[in-house]
């Protein structure tokens, strides 16, 4: 992104630019002056703007530092000042201006006269208007980027640009996995603006660095105690479970929780114990298994505090397990693996009472260290904001009315932000503060400052945009780690063709479990509602109460989140009679079956539901913001359901006929055609987070036994990652106005 009056002399110079409003940039190769020049007035002196000689031209011209923006004539006093206003926001247009993107008339520089030159990365801001309430009664116009008051990409010349130059336009990216100009159609109750302090970088980088260093404690536990690596991303699925449970005051580590004993951490550390089951492919590897978990298994009941009948069975069993190794070199594979199973059902229930105490103090450990980190954080956030003069505002009045959706507000207002530096690598844009970087694709960078312009209202002049944007991707990092491909797999989303017949035959525009990242919809539900509801979030899903409306569900897979989120749905289809629909995206585990599941299929509000097999179908990557385009998609390791509950307004309204299932096939098929061969992914052999389905399949096992539609032409090139999981769902943004000014139905 670049201010419209931004040149190219040098294209790979780092822009820097500030939240406050400043604009700094490396200094330039300026083209020496063969004769002398008069002085320029000192406010253009200040501006960065000097006069210099074009041997080329053999003519004077005028070169400003800052922007890289060059003239032939001299620049005029008054115009658009990327110092103090970088954005453009405030730059008036003038009708018949020599360029399009310059005002007051000037013309850029360019190699020659008759040389047409347009930047592509020249930004033309849309203006949009706020302050038009919006209710279900309301004449809904749509903003977005196809209509005229918000057209950010303008790829042919309009009214106002001279003809035959391109007008000035944000970064245009290739292919696009979103489409924000889907209006809502979910109602809710007015709220007050929400409690949450106002995110800050200097808070927000505190935070990461705690939060790692208790992600480093918790390895530290795991090794003393039990001599083993913490599970794969069970830190990242502990945060998740928490986060179910905790009234705690931040929002990403808890504090605040009953249990203390985390199942989700207790459960995934005990299955490493006494070491670490992995994906077997051939018969040495089978025996050498097994060779290892009958010695660990003997050593526990060894070195701890086990009872005598404890003792016995586990040496006995792993005596006659070795005399068996021993003894028999014939054995296949399968016979190994059936051999291992075998050791582990006798030996497991001792294994894991020796154990049980040691694993129950590593989470009690960290819950308490979690407890004493969210202290410090609060204390520091409450004295930034005392120092900026901030105190609890008064109580908002709120009225009982239904209004549409809208993003999440907060009381308090934000103290200013420090400067957080901007600049680009090719396609990835890199936000810096106090050396800590973060990246994002620029593309993404686009939808981000829209989601921004339709739903934020307290920064008109995007002064806090970039540290904004740097404490929401600091946020996702610092909570999915920062391993290669880790946490990715618990923000996959579903592919944009499902996307596009679940909007038209079911008339979803929401997502109940998304990010401003991978969302798909301008309105959405996401874990962070202070630094996401800038961007358009409507908060925790299990804190957003419709009372209509058609949503889409694709949990990140953590037992806990899901059997909360299908409690929450069934009060929600059992209070209202509007039409209310979810269509939920989730794993198909069944060996053992899990509760969220067995209670979908069961319940009185089910309508339909179906089941798409694993490596048959595909979604996108949770790290789509920053990954290339070739790893969008992967394949699903694992069978996923799709299940609609509805009440019955809402299964009047989006019935699951037949016709509208066979599109949502076709619409699975089309993505599968995009793919490439399946990529195989390397995890534990412990189901504990399957992804869900959310896009190709071949092969479908339908409830209703609805037949494949014709195939449709692919709008994505795409080939798979390797990833193992998934979950998470997109959820739309969209350009409501506060509650204050809505009208009630």
């Amino acid at each position: 992104m670049s201010s419209e009056n931004h040149g190219t002399v040098k294209e790979d110079t780092a822009l820097v630019m500030s939240p406050t409003g400043s604009a700094t940039q490396a200094s330039p190769v300026s083209p020496s002056t063969s004769k002398p020049m008069p002085e320029l007035p000192d406010e253009l002196v200040q501006a960065g703007w000097s006069k210099c000689w074009s041997k080329r031209e053999n003519r004077p011209y005028w070169f400003n530092r800052f922007t890289n923006q060059s003239m032939w004539e001299m620049p005029i006093l008054g115009q658009h000042d990327v110092i103090s206003d970088p954005l453009g926001l405030n730059a008036a247009s003038v009708e018949g201006a020599g360029d399009a993107g310059v005002g007051n008339g000037q013309r850029k520089r360019r190699l020659s006269e008759e040389a047409a030159h347009g930047g592509l990365n020249s930004f033309k801001r849309p203006k949009i208007e706020i302050g038009i309430p919006v209710t279900p009664t309301t004449p809904r116009v749509p903003i977005s980027p196809v209509t005229p008051r918000a057209k950010p990409w303008n790829s042919t010349t309009g009214t106002e640009d001279k003809p035959g130059q391109p007008a000035s336009a944000l970064y245009r990216p290739t292919i696009i996995y979103w489409d924000l100009d889907i209006q809502t159609n979910a109602v809710i109750r007015e709220r007050a603006p929400a409690n949450h302090l106002p995110p800050h970088p200097e808070i927000e980088l505190q935070r990461a660095h705690l939060t790692t260093k208790l992600r480093q404690h918790y390895q530290e536990l795991c090794y003393q105690r039990e001599g083993i690596e913490p599970p794969p991303e069970s830190f990242n699925r502990w945060l998740l479970e928490r986060k179910v449970l905790d009234k705690g005051p931040d929002p990403l580590l808890p504090s605040d929780c009953d249990p203390i004993i985390s199942r989700s951490m207790f459960r995934e550390v005990m299955n490493d114990i006494p070491i670490r089951l992995s994906r077997i492919k051939y018969k040495e590897e089978a025996r050498k298994l097994l060779f290892k978990y009958a010695e660990a298994a003997k050593k526990m009941i060894d070195s701890r505090n086990a009872t005598p009948d404890s003792r016995k069975v586990v040496k006995w069993n792993v005596e006659d397990t070795i005399n068996w190794l021993r003894r028999d070199h014939s054995a296949s594979k399968e016979d190994y693996m059936d051999r291992l199973e075998h050791l582990r059902k006798q030996c497991g229930p001792h294994v894991t009472a020796v154990a049980k105490d040691s694993v129950e103090g590593i989470c009690t450990k960290i819950y308490h260290i979690s407890v004493e980190y969210v202290r410090r954080i609060r204390q520091a956030h409450q004295t930034l904001l005392k120092d900026c003069n901030i105190t609890d505002p008064e109580a908002a009045e709120v009225q009982d009315r239904l209004v549409y959706c809208y993003p999440v507000r907060l009381a308090l207002p934000s103290p200013n932000h420090p400067r957080v530096e901007l600049h680009f690598e090719n396609d990835i844009s890199c936000l810096r503060y106090k050396g800590e970087m973060v990246k994002v694709n620029r593309g993404y960078f686009a939808k981000l400052e829209l989601l921004y312009r339709y739903s934020c209202i307290d920064d008109p002049r995007f002064e806090k945009f970039l540290s904004r944007i740097w404490c929401l991707i600091k946020r996702y990092q610092v909570m999915f780690g920062a391993g290669v491909n880790e946490g990715m797999g618990l923000q996959g989303a579903l592919p944009v063709p499902v996307f596009e017949v679940l909007n038209k035959q079911f008339g979803v525009s929401f997502e109940c479990f998304a990010s401003p990242l991978n969302s798909y919809f301008k309105q959405f539900c996401s874990a962070f509602p202070d630094t996401d509801g800038f961007f358009g979030s409507r908060g925790p899903f299990l804190n957003f109460s419709p009372a209509s409306g058609s949503f889409e569900a694709n949990p990140p897979f953590c037992e806990e989140l899901m059997d909360a989120m299908v409690t929450h749905f069934e009060e929600l289809l059992e209070k209202s009679s509007e039409p209310l629909s979810f269509i939920i995206f989730v794993p198909e585990w069944r060996d053992p079956l899990t509760p969220a599941l067995n209670r979908m299929e069961t319940s009185a509000f089910l309508r339909h539901h179906m089941s798409v097999p694993a490596f048959e179908h595909a979604y996108r990557s949770g790290s789509q913001y920053i990954c290339k385009k070739e790893e969008m998609y992967y394949k699903a390791v694992h069978g996923t359901v799709i299940i609609f509950l509805q009440n019955d307004a809402g299964f009047t309204k989006w019935e699951p006929t037949p016709e509208r299932i066979q599109e949502l096939l076709a619409a699975y098929q089309v993505s599968q055609r995009t793919l490439g061969s399946p990529v195989p992914s390397s995890t534990s052999s412990a189901p504990t987070m399957p992804s869900p389905a959310s896009a190709g399949l071949s092969g479908i096992k339908d409830s209703t036994a609805a037949k494949t539609a014709p195939e449709r032409s692919a709008s994505l090139d795409t080939s798979p990652a390797s990833h193992e999981n998934s979950s998470s769902s997109c959820s739309p943004l969209e350009n409501t106005t506060p509650p204050s000014e809505a009208a009630s139905l």
